[in-house]
């Protein structure tokens, strides 16, 4: 495993912005029955923990994307991190919308984005991929350029995989599904048996039920 991805790990189960309950399943919004849940707003709380990531996300857009010209946050869980990763760099930020504002200019963009700007993309968190991805739609509708995009989690499903391949779209993390699993197991937090019903989640998550015995 990766330095940084342990490391990541370490810090994302520690303050609980990552829990894993095979055996009493979290329900997610849409509706999933799912042995892990993510909230990696918990990581703001923690100054320590918030700079770091700040700083390697910014470190990764400097090495990867040198002619980035602004920092773009997807809301609301990336509108933090991605300001403070603007600042860090020096740069323009805006954030995209889940749906356009309902009054005054209905915008979808919040900020000063202007066509043919180089923009790089942050995310809290990567799961379907699909609003993810309907920011990067709305800023290439709006003329700009999307060099990539950096999230601190996904949990490499492979319709996410397969969702960004398709809009052309290179997705770098921090830290991903096998690195958390991974560094769980190695603190006993998890049991080798828990790593099996895991990654049978991972594989098919919308219909997946707990096998629980009472």
């Amino acid at each position: 495993m990766r330095t940084l991805e342990k490391s990541i790990a370490e810090k994302l189960l520690k303050i609980k912005a990552i829990k894993l309950q095979p055996n009493n399943p979290f329900t997610w919004a849409s509706g999933w029955n799912s042995p892990i849940y993510c909230d990696n707003r918990k990581t703001l709380s923690y100054p320590q923990i918030r700079n770091y990531i700040k700083i390697e996300l910014a470190r990764l857009i400097l090495e990867m994307y040198p002619d980035v010209e602004v920092i773009a946050g997807v809301a609301t869980g990336a509108i933090a991190q991605g300001a403070l990763v603007a600042d860090t760099l020096g740069l323009p930020f805006v954030y995209v919308r889940s749906s356009p504002k309902d009054h005054g200019l209905e915008n979808l963009i919040e900020g000063d984005l202007r066509p043919k700007q180089k923009v790089v993309v942050i995310e809290d968190l990567i799961s379907t991929g699909g609003s993810s991805l309907k920011a990067v739609e709305a800023i290439r509708k709006d003329g700009s350029i999307v060099l990539g995009m950096m999230a601190i989690f996904t949990y490499g499903f492979p319709v996410a995989e397969q969702k960004f391949k398709t809009a052309k779209v290179k997705l770098t993390t921090l830290c991903g599904y096998d690195a958390i699993l991974s560094e769980a197991l190695s603190t006993n937090y998890i049991s080798q048996e828990d790593i099996e019903t895991l990654q049978e989640w991972r594989q098919n998550p919308s219909t997946w039920k707990a096998d629980i015995n009472i």
